[in-house]
């Protein structure tokens, strides 16, 4: 099952891919519940059962701007740094012994296909392809051999960074943070649909391959990123693991190759899908001494 939140008239809605285009599952169930994902998660298996009833459907074809992030709000992104050999040693560390992690927010989320926003306070934008891990049931303490009972499915994502301000301190908390760098989707893609422990991962720029690799790579692999994130917190319905990037990022390359505005980045992982991304330079009314109040654009505080 492939599962999609789309932009339509009475705004971002849970779809189905059906036989043919998309279907909307609340609209086509009658059943108010499956409205958002993060509802059809709270509905639980009898949730999951109707969506699946709907892809035997046929729906309606939509454009690539319509696909929003495909978990539009998650309640947290919970990161795995430096997880492939490779990245860690052309970024000049040692291979982790332990995993490193991070924690991203929501605000830092944006759609598969929507512009990729440069920090205006950056000169050092960078690319990292990742396969992503949705929460279904969540829990605490899982362990790894149940590890595939806690999650919903799967998504493509971008942990785009700001190195010169993930790099100025100890902390990475700054640089994988600004507003509308982390794409996400297209679709969730369940367990059932595809295995993810041996697929290939792409990472291209203007077309020219950056990141090739395999997730069997990983030093951390799906079902231990789980257990490991669920011993010091219990993960939640719709939570987000991103399981860390391969060798091939800008900083690993001499000299470094930082994303320029224009440029096309597209990730993919084999059997989830591909995101596809250009880079566009941020307002920067926000950075020449004007603080722009959230609800000045039609947000709450």
């Amino acid at each position: 099952m492939r599962l999609a939140t789309i932009s339509t008239g009475d705004g971002p809605r849970l779809h189905v891919r059906g036989r043919s285009g998309y279907v909307d599952a609340a609209a086509e169930s009658g059943n108010p519940a499956l409205g958002s994902l993060a509802s059809a998660l709270r509905a639980g298996e009898a949730g999951w059962e109707a969506l699946r009833a709907l892809g035997s459907r046929d729906g309606r074809e939509v454009a690539e701007s319509e696909l929003l992030a495909a978990v539009p709000d998650p309640p947290r992104i919970l990161c795995l740094g430096v997880n492939y050999s490779e990245h860690a040693l052309e970024t000049g560390r040692a291979v982790p012994k332990w995993p490193e992690c991070f924690v991203r927010g929501t605000r830092s989320v944006t759609g598969p296909y929507a512009d990729l926003v440069r920090p205006a306070l950056s000169e050092r934008f960078d690319y990292e392809g990742e396969l992503g891990i949705v929460i279904g049931r969540g829990g605490r303490y899982i362990p790894a051999e149940q590890a595939l009972e806690a999650i919903a499915g799967f998504v493509v994502c971008n942990d785009a960074s700001a190195r010169d301000w993930q790099r100025a301190g100890t902390q990475w908390t700054p640089g994988k943070n600004f507003d509308g760098t982390m794409p996400l989707g297209p679709e969730l893609v369940t367990v059932d649909e595809v295995d993810v422990a041996d697929v290939q991962l792409t990472t291209t720029v203007n077309g020219d391959v950056r990141q090739s690799a395999r997730t069997s790579q990983m030093l951390v692999n799906v079902p231990r990123a789980i257990e490991f994130f669920s011993t010091f917190t219990t993960l939640e319905a719709g939570d987000v693991i991103a399981t860390g990037t391969p060798g091939g990022v800008g900083m690993g390359h001499q000299p470094p190759l930082w994303l320029e505005l224009g440029d096309i980045v597209e990730v993919t992982v084999e059997g989830v899908g591909t995101i596809r991304n250009r880079v566009v330079a941020e307002d920067r009314d926000r950075v020449l001494g004007r603080w722009v109040p959230a609800v000045a654009s039609g947000q709450s505080l």
